[in-house]
């Protein structure tokens, strides 16, 4: 039992910081073709389905012409308490 928590706990953790990664990507321009790109490109496919049934139901806040996407936050937060739940005890 301690293994599979080991294991959630590790995989959330990866999970957290691939989000964390996009988020900061996000603020930059992507140079079509670049390796950021490609990375960019995968970074989606790993959080687009767990972000855009949020989407759907949490429009963005929008600031003037800047509009901001909370889904990521609320994914961050959900996966916090998921972390909290199977933290493997020492």
């Amino acid at each position: 039992m301690r293994l599979i928590q080991e294991i959630l706990y590790r995989g959330l953790e990866l999970y957290v910081l691939v989000i964390i990664v996009q988020i900061i990507l996000s603020f930059f321009p992507i140079t079509p073709g670049s390796p950021v790109e490609k990375a960019n490109f995968y970074m989606h496919k790993l959080t687009d389905p767990v972000f855009r049934p949020l989407q759907r139901l949490i429009p963005p806040i929008s600031f003037g012409s800047i509009a901001l996407d909370l889904s990521p936050l609320v994914v961050l937060l959900a996966i916090q308490v998921l972390m909290s739940i199977v933290r493997p005890l020492p």
